[in-house]
């Protein structure tokens, strides 16, 4: 990919490293779990995984088309370093599967849409084979119009639903109101379709709800996603040295901070210290729960939690975090350019802006250069990271929508879902060649017209395996896979991990309040004490009931992680 690129499946996931994490969908992955009550007793709760899940699951088919350069590892994305030929590209859909008909699509959308004839889509529609009719919705305020568009009678042919916005009744509403793609996908059905036929099975996993196939999704690497990245380009001209505990991580901060020099040490580092602290569900929080000496544990609960928020403070209280960051959320104005200006100089962020701060910089500065730190266990030991979801976004096909869309719908994704190096995975995330972009050296650039039409569309309907790809600046593929694939060796699995699991909806929002206490706490503004007193609610007002509902799901069913 290249600084001016559509955003691929790669870059999308760092809207997952949003903390408006869902508590009504846990992490996703192997069949293991049965649902409660039975995949077909038409319950809204629970998950479906183990028997009843393998009667669903497409038949995993990888593909051959193109090799990576960098085969997966450790839960990693496949990585691709060699540059481009644009006659040498494969094809990955050899025949035009839709069938003319017209299908609405409703997707976020970051930015300003583009007309809706313009070529992009018109060129996307005739490799397709279907007139797709796009409903871009602001992706800032998705949630409402979401709610609004589910709880009415006028749903489009297909929606695509994040994982953060799972919340409140949106799990229930899925399942009340999307078709089952299972007639159409599970077993060797997807043969039929390729690309899908390539979509890891784990991912497939998480797209069932209500022991239904009803998503099409967008898979991810199960490894940990929040890397603290550096300016190693100053580091190595201040002879700093990357710290490998939490001790070395302050003490570095405050002799790098001189506030009349208008430099400090870092941001708000608090998802790099729930991975450091071992917190269960680490930096992106996708998983709530562990087993700990036989007895199941919300992340809350545990020690490692409130050492975690106790050292973030502690940064905050030195003063070696960039004043910015002291704001509320909704205060913060976009950090990228004070880090790029070396206001701070530790910024933990999703991989993908590892490459995408870097190749934003680097034709400004040609001395500029951002690293990874490898994720250190607070007391200089290895780190404990917990697997993370492998799909996280959706996009669901209407239950009113008949055989010919559905079937239209399932043409769509199977072309969004090609492979990197194809032909379909090109014109997906770039366009038309000449017309949207050019290969410069290997390279594609896209032009004005590109940037403004070849946007986030396309590419939320459904992707192939996680992949990384930026042949411009191989090294930075290569360092981005092989960091999956160390932090990989350290990542284990919580017993629910691997399942799609939407909880009562009593229970929904009744950790809704701690992501803002997190940050009160870190600021100053509350203490500790405050997070150990909302833990005693939360426990007295369904969290033990909570507990008692998945414990149940666990004894009847087995661990994901065995």
């Amino acid at each position: 990919m290249t600084p001016n690129s559509a955003p691929s499946s790669p870059s999308r996931r760092s809207f997952l490293a949003s903390t408006a994490v869902a508590t009504a969908a846990v992490a996703g992955g192997l069949p293991l779990l049965s649902a409660c009550g039975g995949s077909d007793s038409g319950s809204r709760e629970g998950t479906t995984s183990g028997k009843d899940a393998k009667k669903i699951l497409p038949a995993y088919a990888a593909s051959n088309v193109v090799k990576p350069d960098i085969p997966s590892k450790n839960g990693s994305s496949m990585g691709f370093t060699a540059r481009l030929d644009g006659s040498a590209l494969k094809t990955s859909v050899t025949e035009k599967l839709g069938k003319g008909g017209k299908v609405t699509i409703m997707s976020p959308f970051w930015g300003s849409p583009p007309k809706s004839d313009n070529s992009y889509y018109t060129s996307m529609n005739d490799l397709i084979g279907v007139d797709v009719r796009w409903r871009n919705q602001d992706g800032n305020t998705y949630d409402q119009k979401l709610g609004a568009v589910l709880a009415s009678s006028d749903v489009p042919d297909m929606v695509v639903i994040p994982g953060w916005n799972m919340m409140g009744k949106i799990p229930s509403a899925i399942i009340g109101k999307f078709a089952d793609l299972g007639p159409y996908l599970s077993g060797d059905k997807v043969e039929e379709y390729p690309n899908l036929a390539a979509i890891p099975s784990d991912a497939w996993q998480r797209s069932i709800f209500g022991g239904k196939l009803m998503g099409l999704p967008m898979p991810a690497p199960s490894v940990a996603t929040i890397v603290p990245l550096y300016r190693q380009d100053i580091f190595d001209e201040e002879g700093y040295e990357v710290p490998r505990s939490s001790e070395e991580f302050m003490a570095l901060c405050k002799d790098i901070t001189n506030a009349r020099a208008k430099r400090w040490a870092c941001g708000d580092m608090k998802w790099t210290a729930m991975n450091n602290f071992g917190v269960i569900g680490g930096g992106e929080k996708p998983l709530w729960w562990n087993l700990v000496d036989g007895k199941l544990i919300n992340r809350i609960e545990t020690p490692e939690y409130l050492e975690a928020i106790e050292w973030t403070r502690k940064l905050f209280a030195a003063g070696v975090v960039h004043p910015n960051f002291k704001l509320g959320k909704s205060q913060i104005a976009d950090p990228a350019p004070k880090f790029a200006s070396g206001e701070f100089l530790i910024w933990n962020n999703n991989i993908v802006n590892w490459y995408g701060q870097q190749a934003s910089q680097i034709t400004q500065n040609p001395d500029f250069k951002i690293w990874g730190m490898d994720i250190w266990g607070h007391d200089g030991g290895d780190p404990v990271l917990y697997a993370g979801n492998p799909a996280g976004i959706f996009s669901f096909v209407s239950k009113k929508a008949s055989e010919s869309v559905i079937r239209d719908a399932l043409a769509i994704a199977n072309v969004t879902a090609a492979p990197y190096g194809t032909k379909e995975w090109m014109m997906t995330n770039y366009g038309v060649e000449g017309t949207h972009y050019t290969i410069k050296n290997g390279v594609p650039v896209k032009n004005d017209k590109g940037n403004n039409e070849v946007l986030n569309a396309y590419v939320m309907v459904a992707s192939p395996a996680a992949t990384t790809a930026h042949p411009d600046m191989p090294d930075y593929t290569k360092a981005m896979v092989e960091w999956e694939q160390r932090m990989g060796a350290f990542t284990t699995k919580t017993p629910f991990w691997g399942l799609q699991i939407t909880e009562p909806s009593r229970y929904t929002n009744l950790a809704n309040d701690f992501e803002q206490l997190e940050d009160d706490i870190i600021r100053g503004h509350k203490k500790i004490s405050d997070m150990q007193q909302a833990v005693s609610d939360w426990k007295s007002k369904g969290g033990d009931k909570l507990r008692d509902w998945y414990k149940k799901l666990l004894d009847e069913n087995g661990s994901a992680a065995s």
